[in-house]
């Protein structure tokens, strides 16, 4: 017997909320089914772009699509803590080490790429370099992790079946960065975990992603969800619709006179849906 999913749609208010947005947060919600759980959580651990009135207009804007969280939205500049708390536990594990290189210096020494484009960083730092004067950046030791896992983790990604992890190809991703003290990867995975979320739903620019979470969630002991990656709603020149396209912005088309039920139903997210992984039996409509 299949248990009900829950399943989450985080956004990060670093701009208005576009229709790769609506795509996202429509496919979380589907997802979840009848019987099933959806959940929001507002993904503002960037203190310099998410702003309180950003925040407060994506509120607006997912209020006026009709798209509620089944329970109390998580904000993650709200729990700060609780991330520090699994970095000083991974610490502990000898799992991190302190990175105190510049982009410049990572950028001249690097000499690979990981699957999802970044640069792998060369591990200049992992065996005790200092720079006086640098506050360092907190870096996952790739090698050490997996060899206490004794494996590398893949995934259940619905639709597909299992998917093989290439951690690491990754390197030494940084799980706490100058500026916030944090990362993505690290509260993603945390708030998952402590969500009970069993079904990650996020486009698919964020699919490579998966193997560096997966290390994350068996280092830690969090349970394994499964996960479905979207489709992107494209541009013109096939690049992916983001923050910067206001003539796709939810306020934009609000503006102009378009309803909830018109934006949630615009050709742009109808089309980024069917090109999706839907299960038999789901329905936009719940």
């Amino acid at each position: 017997m299949t248990l009900p999913a829950t399943t989450r749609f985080a956004p990060s208010p670093t701009g208005f909320l576009h229709l790769g947005h609506v795509v996202s947060g429509l496919y979380s919600r589907i997802m979840a089914g009848e019987s099933g759980r959806f959940l929001i959580r507002i993904e503002d651990i960037d203190t310099t772009r998410c702003t309180p009135e950003l925040t407060a207009a994506l509120r607006e804007d997912l209020d006026w699509l009709e798209l509620s969280s089944d329970a109390p939205v998580r904000q993650q500049s709200r729990h700060l803590s609780e991330y520090h708390a699994v970095l000083e536990t991974l610490r502990k594990r000898g799992l991190l080490y302190p990175c105190f290189c510049t982009r410049r210096e990572i950028a001249d020494a690097a000499t690979q790429t990981a699957p999802d484009g970044s640069v792998v960083y060369p591990g200049t730092c992992r065996h005790g370099a200092v720079h006086a004067g640098r506050e360092p950046v907190w870096r996952l030791d790739m090698g050490r992790a997996i060899d206490v896992l004794q494996e590398v983790p893949g995934w259940q990604e619905l639709g597909h079946g299992r998917i093989a992890g290439q951690a690491g190809t990754f390197g030494d991703i940084v799980l706490a960065r100058r500026d916030t003290g944090v990362s993505y990867h690290l509260c993603v995975t945390h708030d998952d975990a402590l969500q009970g979320v069993t079904t990650v739903t996020r486009g698919r620019d964020l699919y490579e992603a998966t193997s560096v979470q997966r290390v994350l969630q068996d280092l830690m002991g969090w349970p394994e969800p499964v996960y479905a990656h979207h489709a992107l709603i494209m541009d013109a020149d096939g690049q992916k619709l983001s923050k910067r396209d206001g003539a796709e912005g939810v306020r934009v088309l609000r503006q102009k006179g378009w309803t909830a039920r018109q934006v949630l139903e615009h050709p742009l997210v109808r089309q980024a849906l069917k090109e999706s992984f839907i299960p038999a039996g789901r329905s936009p409509d719940r």
